[in-house]
């Protein structure tokens, strides 16, 4: 084994054996070694074919109605699970890239005393895109409680002059780690970069508003794998929506005309 792999082998593991239920510090410190190129290798367990081979397949686990795909952490654990299958060492960070897509997590060690430890789709994605890019969960989320009605008024005054914008929804989001924060989620007719240009320009007009301490984010919700764009969904009304309040932007203008209507 080269220096770099026992480099590897040894932090991902001792991150690992860090890792109790509640403890999302050191939870969160295993995902930052997984996500280092220099650290983050593991050893996936193949349940057809061979490292390289165009036929391989990773092997797969249900844990609660969710897939997972096991892997170990070393050529030690590997030895010790028993395993008589082929498997491929891989970047954890390229591995998350290829299974959060397919909504598949990832299960390190799962032979050893107490099943080892599932990372779930999710939070693969954030070591895909950034660890730092998304909150860390598991998140609580439910509707603002904070009474902030000067900077709903002016964010909506806004949202009305900005025609790339369809409707805006919010939650409260309390991370595992970090502080709590309000989330508005921007539903938008396209994704150009004008429009994007003047969805962020809006926000920038609108946030002088907020009181000074409150930390305000922004999630699109055409993003179907966003944790808190997910629970507006299923959760929450528009508190402001153009359709509700006027016709929609018409075709000709760079938008495309709405179905069923002419």
């Amino acid at each position: 084994m080269s220096a770099s792999g026992t480099t590897s082998t040894g932090q991902v593991e001792h991150m690992l054996r860090q890792v109790t239920p509640g403890r999302y510090d050191a939870y969160e410190a295993l995902l930052r070694a997984l996500a280092a190129p220099s650290t983050g290798q593991v050893w996936m367990l193949l349940w057809h074919g061979q490292a390289g081979a165009p036929d391989a397949r990773y092997g797969k686990m249900d844990v609660g109605g969710y897939g997972y795909a096991p892997c170990v952490t070393s050529a030690q654990e590997l030895s010790a699970s028993g395993w008589n299958r082929g498997y491929e060492v891989v970047d954890g960070l390229d591995v998350a890239r290829t299974l959060y897509p397919d909504h598949y997590g990832l299960w390190l060690n799962p032979h050893v005393p107490g099943g080892g430890v599932g990372i779930p789709w999710l939070d693969l994605r954030r070591v895909a895109t950034g660890l730092d890019r998304q909150p860390a969960g598991p998140l609580r989320l439910s509707e603002p409680a904070v009474e902030i009605p000067q900077f709903y008024a002016l964010l909506t005054q806004n949202a009305h002059r900005t025609p790339a914008l369809r409707a805006l929804r919010r939650a409260w989001v309390q991370p595992a780690l970090g502080a709590p924060y309000l989330a508005i989620g921007l539903d938008v007719y396209e994704a150009s970069p004008p429009a994007v240009d003047s969805v962020r320009s809006m926000m920038t007009q609108s946030i002088s508003a907020v009181p000074d301490g409150l930390p305000v984010s922004t999630v699109a919700m055409s993003d179907e794998d966003d944790p808190v764009a997910m629970w507006m969904r299923a959760n929450t009304r528009p508190f402001y929506d153009r359709e509700a309040h006027g016709p929609s932007p018409a075709a000709g203008y760079g938008y495309p005309p709405v179905p069923g209507r002419h």
